[in-house]
């Protein structure tokens, strides 16, 4: 192992050396011994150093046991390998502590013949992922080896990942980047922070479309995908996504849900080679919510 590679945490190690990996499934992996540090078991918080010998195995795929559920789906494109969504609010992507039914997952379990088996038997075909309350593009795999390489390209930051976001007040620059650092709040640990020191780093380029004395539409252009990544960096801005009950809480009750939609999305076809882009539509509830707010 080289020597700049030292001191870094097992599983953040392995999630920059495998993309193809969320970081969450390799802890599951190092947890269940699939992951040897000089021929023993080891744990995720493990520090790298340099000589350390790491091992992982390929478990065998787990059989999925969630049930198929005939939930509508909007589907944007389909072929043998993806299929792309536009989700809507209020559908959570995958199974979880709370939500075992009724996911996104349940749905595509009803309606593919087959999904990728990397992300474990709760996440079938799951290459990202948006918050619940967030709709829009979301790209889903249909085998492993397009998982792969979906995963590689959205590691590379080579993924066109565009929103739309109704934002509380009018932005003084109707252009500009957000750099800073994104990591777990050092209190509330359900939520996340802009911190300068353990955080990683996010780039989120946004335009204002529209703005009124309420509110404004700002497009968002990410450069990274870190957890939350655009309420986080607007909320640090001063003008907090509207709906947001957890970063925007005084105004959230004022609308049905977080006002964030995955607009559009573009990738390299895993198969084809060719560059993909895909639109989705404003919601009904978004384009109301726009209404009331940014017309003067």
């Amino acid at each position: 192992m080289p020597e700049n590679e030292t001191k870094v945490r097992l599983d953040r190690f392995l999630a920059n050396k495998l993309p193809e990996y969320s970081r969450s499934r390799l802890q599951q992996l190092i947890r269940s011994g699939f992951v040897r540090l000089n021929g023993a078991p080891t744990r995720p918080r493990h520090l790298v150093r340099s000589g350390d010998k790491i091992e992982l195995t390929e478990p065998a795929l787990e059989k999925i046991d969630n049930e198929p559920e005939p939930i509508p789906l909007e589907v944007l494109f389909e072929d043998k390998d993806i299929i792309v969504i536009n989700k809507p609010a209020g559908l959570v992507v995958h199974p979880g502590a709370g939500h075992r039914q009724h996911t996104l997952v349940n749905a595509l379990l009803s309606h593919c013949t087959s999904l990728s088996g990397i992300g474990g038997k709760e996440r079938p075909g799951i290459v990202h992922r948006l918050d619940k309350e967030t709709s829009g593009c979301l790209v889903v795999a249909k085998n492993d080896e397009t998982h792969r390489d979906l995963s590689k390209q959205f590691a590379e930051r080579v993924v066109e990942k565009i929103y739309l976001a109704l934002v509380a007040g009018k932005l003084r620059k109707t252009t500009g980047v957000i750099e800073e650092k994104i990591g777990r709040h050092p209190v509330h640990r359900q939520r996340m922070s802009v911190t300068s020191s353990r955080g990683r780093i996010a780039k989120t380029e946004y335009h204002v479309v529209r703005s009124g004395d309420r509110a404004s539409l700002i497009e968002c252009r990410l450069h990274s995908g870190r957890t939350h990544q655009i309420r986080v960096h607007l909320h640090h801005l001063g003008h907090p996504v509207l709906g947001d009950k957890v970063y925007a809480t005084r105004p959230a009750k004022d609308f049905p849900r977080q006002m964030l939609h995955s607009w559009k999305l573009g990738f390299r076809h895993p198969n084809t080679g060719d560059w993909e882009s895909f639109e989705a539509p404003m919601p009904d509830d978004f384009a109301t919510a726009m209404k009331m707010t940014t017309e003067i």
